[in-house]
Parts: structure tokens; sequence; C-alpha cells
């Protein structure tokens, strides 16, 4: 493997870091330590505030905005980042973001605005909804109204972003660390089963915070992202297939443009921020096999498959025999996650997937419910409902798709069916919800679905 010094390109700048910088250490604490750009602040440190915000430029021209906090320097090397500091007007006047921000008084202590104005740089480019756009920036003293129409008045500008420094290495080094960045699905089966206590990372956006929070400083990482097997997106007739080292930003546009999926879309833009989702991926929602992680419960609804590879080949499941326990899945030593398979929703057939949280956005579920029903004739052909946050791993519940099926797809069906589910579940008490609390949630869920169905119908 080749062995280098990590480099990357910063506000249009090449740099190469000096020998035996830590890898690990976050991109937050490099910009704000030894790079002096104290402009990226740091609030939170979990990816919640937003405060840290710089934005990835993508060779295609698109900008993706990050949580500095949670990005390592060994997941950054060879990419191209902007910092608040690189945004510059004619003759180094205020940016025009900058300069809509102030005319709109959408600041006030400014602690918050240097991540705002990075969130608005890549939005006048990336377009979309506002507030979703904002969803991953918190303002303390502002209020949003001045914030949003700031937003409301942005053009994007014409700058394009720098290459990459070329030849990435795929060893990186410093005392006491090896970060590996392995470019071949043969590369990075041998190192898994080289090196089965390595840290396996796709986005960092679980991981990171062992970092971040912890302070952790891992001997062995294997960063996938530059694995392209594992990488690519492609939408068909039968569905869509996804790396697993790619990220929920390219799935929710997939997901947005078919109208078959438009409910895991709605799903997708509360699973976390524009930051999250720039980074988080699929794959390690999967491989963390969390009981709440929000896209297992529309996976196993539409019957979704992933896709293994390991020394002795590659095999395929379905998403629930994949997960196993209380995070815990179905990989065997030297294993991992190639890609999945989400199936098209039958057409004709009824598609949701729904969550509940303390917040709206950017928070982790309480209890999530995802169902795929078919009916025929006024009647339930067959049902598959789908439950996150009431058990030790997202799984079915038979007892209530079989109160459904077979009978017709009215309120008193779907009362029965939400008992039998009530019923059947035994979820836990925390401070996101007592297990009672959760049990009335999960069936109300299903209820819900009903009458928003009968209302649109």
């Amino acid at each position: 493997m080749t062995a280098g010094s990590i480099a990357f390109t910063l506000n249009g700048t090449p740099r190469t870091l000096p020998p035996g910088t830590s890898p690990t250490l976050t991109l937050l604490d490099w910009l704000r330590g030894p790079a002096g750009l104290t402009g990226t602040k740091e609030g939170c440190a979990e990816g919640d505030c937003g405060a840290c915000t710089v934005v990835i430029e993508e060779a295609d021209g698109a900008r993706v905005p990050v949580n500095s906090c949670l990005a390592l320097l060994g997941q950054v090397h060879g990419r191209s980042i902007r910092t608040v500091e690189g945004l510059r007007g004619d003759g180094g006047a205020p940016h025009p973001v900058q300069r809509a921000l102030a005319e709109a008084d959408a600041t006030q202590c400014g602690f918050c605005t240097p991540g705002i104005v990075m969130t608005a740089w890549a939005h006048a480019r990336e377009g979309g909804d506002v507030h979703e756009a904002l969803a991953g920036n918190l303002c303390r003293c502002t209020g949003y109204r001045p914030i949003v129409e700031a937003f409301g008045a942005l053009h994007d500008d014409p700058a394009c972003p720098a290459p990459p420094p070329p030849s990435p290495a795929t060893r990186l080094e410093a005392p006491g660390q090896v970060f590996h960045r392995p470019a071949t699905l043969d590369a990075l089966l041998a190192l898994r089963t080289a090196l089965p206590g390595a840290w396996l990372l796709a986005g960092g956006t679980d991981l990171g915070l062992r970092v971040s929070e912890r302070r952790e400083a891992p001997a062995e990482v294997i960063c996938i992202s530059d694995v392209p097997e594992l990488r690519g997106l492609e939408a068909g007739p039968a569905g869509i297939r996804i790396g697993a080292a790619e990220s929920y930003r390219l799935l929710l546009a997939a997901c947005a443009a078919d109208p078959a999926f438009l409910p895991l879309a709605g799903l997708l833009r509360r699973l976390g921020s524009r930051q999250i989702r720039g980074m988080g991926t699929l794959g390690g929602n999967l491989g963390t096999a969390s009981p709440i992680g929000d896209a297992l419960p529309p996976l196993i609804a539409l019957n979704a498959t992933v896709r293994v590879a390991g020394p002795d080949g590659e095999r395929e499941m379905a998403v629930e025999d994949f997960l196993t326990g209380y995070r815990t899945n179905a990989l065997l030593p030297g294993e991992v996650i190639r890609d999945v398979l989400i199936p098209r929703p039958p057409e004709g057939a009824i598609f949701a997937a729904e969550k509940l949280s303390k917040r709206p956005d950017q928070d982790i579920s309480t209890v999530g419910l995802s169902a795929l029903i078919a009916l025929e004739g006024g009647r339930v052909a067959w049902a598959r409902i789908a439950l996150g946050g009431t058990g030790p791993r997202a799984a079915r519940c038979a007892r209530a798709e079989e109160a459904l099926a077979g009978r017709p797809w009215n309120r008193e069906t779907v009362d029965a069916a939400a008992a039998a589910l009530e019923e059947a579940i035994a979820p836990l008490s925390d401070w996101r919800g007592t297990a009672e609390y959760r049990r009335i949630a999960t069936g109300n869920l299903l209820r819900r679905l009903w009458h928003r169905q009968a209302e649109a119908a």
C-alpha cells in the first residue's frame, strides 16, 4: 500500500500536513489548532448544532456541507474543503452570502454565523427547501426569520472546486496509529481479515463521536470511502441499489426523484441534517444495527436485501435476517457490507415510513413504523409491518400483519391490527419515552396511516 502524508485542498490551496499528524484528529481540531482558522466554531462536538460546518467541494461542482467535528483528517485526505475564511468577494470584500446575512440582520452574537454562512453557500448551489437546509444549524439568540429571509436572497457564485491532490495515499501513519484507505475491494477484504479489531469507517457520523467526545485514538482504522465496489447508486425498474460507502445525500436525491419512494425520501430528510446526510451511509446504519436506526424499518418493510463480501465470496440476504440482535448483525469474520438493494414498492401498494421523536428534525427516533400493504378488492392481500425502537432490533410484527391479511381495509381492521401490535411488542423505558408511551405511540402510527389513506381517497 502507498504510504504518505495527509494532503487535501483547503480554500483552493493544496495542503500537505507534517508527517506524523494523527489521521484521527478531527478536522475541526486541526482547523482551530495547527491551521489557525478559528472562524469554524465548536458548539456541541456531536454533529447537532452546525457551528462547525465546512463544505466539501466535489469534482462535479457539488457543494456538500459537513460537520467538521465528526470528520477525521484521514477521511478528508484527497478532498477539497472550504471554510468560512475561504469565502471572499471581489478585492477581499465580504462574500455575497456574508453580505446577505448582514443586510438581513441575520446575526446577533455571531457564534453560529460562520456555520450558517457555509450552509448558505452550499444551499445557493444545491437548492431545495430553506428550512430543510437550515435544520442542521442552531441559532440560540437571533431567531430564524431574518436568516430565512437572507437565504431567500442568495445567488450561486461561479466558484469551482480546486482539484484534489494527485495520487492519494492508501496508508496514513502517525505514532501508534495507521489509517488505511484501501482502493479496491480485494485490498479491503485483506485488511479486514488481517485486522479484525480495526475500526471500519464509512461516514463516521457514529464512530466519529468516539473521537470528538471520548477522545479515543484508535490504533488501526480502515476507511472504505475509496473502494469503488462499495460506491455508486443504480436506480431502475427493480428498485435502487446503493453502495455501502455511498452517502444518504445520494440516496435521498434518488428517492425524491421517484414517486414510488417519496415516503422514504420524507423519512431520510428527517434522518439527519444535510451535514449528517453528506457523510452518513446506509451501510453504516446497517453495520451499527441500532434498534432505533431510522432507515432500518423501511428497509425491512420493503424486503430490502444486503449483499456482503468476504474471503469466501459474496452472499445476499434479507435485511431482516441480517439484523440478528441488539447492535449485532450476520457478518462473518472478514466480511463487509458491499451494497443494499431496495425493491420498488409494488404498484398500487400502500407504503409508509414514519418515525416519532422529541423534535421533528435532527433527533433520534423514539419509535419508528414502516408499512407495505397490498390491497385487492378493498381487502388486505398481505402486509409487512416493520418497527424500530420497540425491541432489541428493528423487526417485523407478525401479529399485526396477520390481523390485517385477508380482512377489509377499514378502520375496524386497522384498530384490531394496532391492538395486536401493542400487545406483541415489549419496548423499554428510557429518557426518550416510557415503555407504555412507545407501545401506544407505535399502535397509533398504524392508525394514523389508515386515517391519512382514508382522507386522501
